[in-house]
């Protein structure tokens, strides 16, 4: 059984829209609120406030006569706000995140329904307080036999309405067994070389709406704060964003779809993707490459479908290493990007010879069942 979810746009009547942007402004007014008030409590009296204290807040807050609109929408979003914030609060003290920000209207938002919030009725989706089915455009079926446990509306910012409907998949997804093995070298130029000699290149969304992007902020900026024109500005601005991200995320689909239903074993290097963006000169390529939704991709979807996911030790070298003899050279800087090695005189690409060592570790971290660390003097 796999938990999944399947993602849809939907275009709500006008009834239907003032309420879930209602719904929207609650659960952003009782997260900044909650926010707010929790960082307060540490900075003022030194004290962590819980989230069973953050509930009972809500509570006070529905009865107040300035707040007694929050009982207008369904309550099962505003709680779950508050257990979102309450995850956010655990990420950051563990060190994985930043301290959590406010929300803010510009960016939209999303408000999650669970069980109790929403009925799912011949196919429709009725979510709490709304008679109507929302008007789901059904790109694709949910399977048969199986019902959602949770749904999330969400808004984003280029205005379009989006619905998220997690359920847990019963079916057998896996995939016939192949004897076909590939290790992947992720690069710019190149998105992914792989051990058989096949480049991908990379399409560089961002960098084809580069400059329409710059015009459309450009024209932003003159506007002034507040006006009706600098709101059509903005939209402007967020669906050039919108496309580039939809863009983005199909290829990647697809890419990592076809790597994991061809292959058996995919092998490829642990990068460590949050740090390589610290490199202000790379930091936009990198982003726009999308390398750790890749690997990210890539091993979830083996599980699916019962293939095997290797990652191997970010510090092996991989481009330095023959692939012929196993000679290593001392140092490759960047911009060689072919060389011979010296002991055999085999001639190298170096991002395909990189692919064959990841290929030929990952076999090695399958069979022996742990990382393959370079050799130390």
């Amino acid at each position: 059984m796999v938990e999944k979810a399947y993602r849809y746009r939907f275009y709500p009547t006008p009834e239907q829209e003032t309420l879930l942007r209602r719904t929207l402004g609650c659960v952003r007014l009782v997260y900044n609120k909650t926010l707010d008030a929790r960082t307060k409590g540490w900075y003022e009296h030194q004290k962590r406030i819980s989230y069973k204290e953050t509930s009972s807040m809500l509570t006070g807050w529905k009865k107040q006569d300035d707040l007694k609109f929050l009982n207008e929408v369904s309550c099962v979003p505003l709680q779950q706000g508050l257990r979102h914030l309450q995850t956010a609060f655990t990420n950051f003290f563990a060190g994985r995140t930043k301290y959590p920000n406010f929300k803010k209207k510009r960016n939209g938002g999303n408000a999650e329904f669970t069980k109790s919030a929403f009925k799912w009725k011949d196919g429709k989706i009725y979510i709490a307080k709304c008679k109507e089915p929302l008007p789901i455009r059904w790109s694709r079926q949910l399977p048969v036999s199986c019902e959602p446990t949770t749904v999330t509306i969400s808004l984003d910012s280029s205005n379009r309405w989006h619905i998220s409907i997690r359920f847990h998949d019963h079916r057998d997804l896996s995939l016939p067994p192949t004897d076909k093995q590939v290790g992947f070298d992720l690069g710019i130029t190149s998105l992914i070389t792989t051990s058989d000699g096949d480049k991908i290149a990379n399409p560089k969304h961002f960098k084809k709406l580069k400059k329409k992007l710059a015009k459309y902020q450009k024209a932003l900026s003159r506007k002034q704060k507040g006006s009706n024109n600098r709101h059509k500005a903005r939209l402007k601005v967020a669906r050039v964003h919108a496309k580039i991200k939809d863009a983005r995320r199909d290829f990647t689909h697809k890419l990592t779809t076809k790597l994991v239903r061809e292959n058996q074993l995919i092998a490829f290097e642990d990068l460590a993707v949050k740090n390589m963006l610290k490199n202000h000169k790379l930091a936009q390529v990198i982003s726009d490459a999308n390398w750790a939704e890749i690997i990210c991709q890539v091993k979830y979807k083996s599980e699916w479908y019962n293939r095997k996911a290797v990652s191997i030790d970010r510090w092996f070298p991989s481009s330095k290493l023959c692939s012929v003899c196993l000679n290593r050279v001392g140092s490759l800087p960047l911009n060689i990007r072919e060389w011979d090695c010296p002991s055999c005189n085999a001639h190298h690409d170096r991002d395909i010879n990189a692919s064959i060592n990841i290929l030929a570790a990952g076999l090695a971290v399958s069979v022996c069942g742990a990382t393959v660390r370079p050799a130390r003097e």
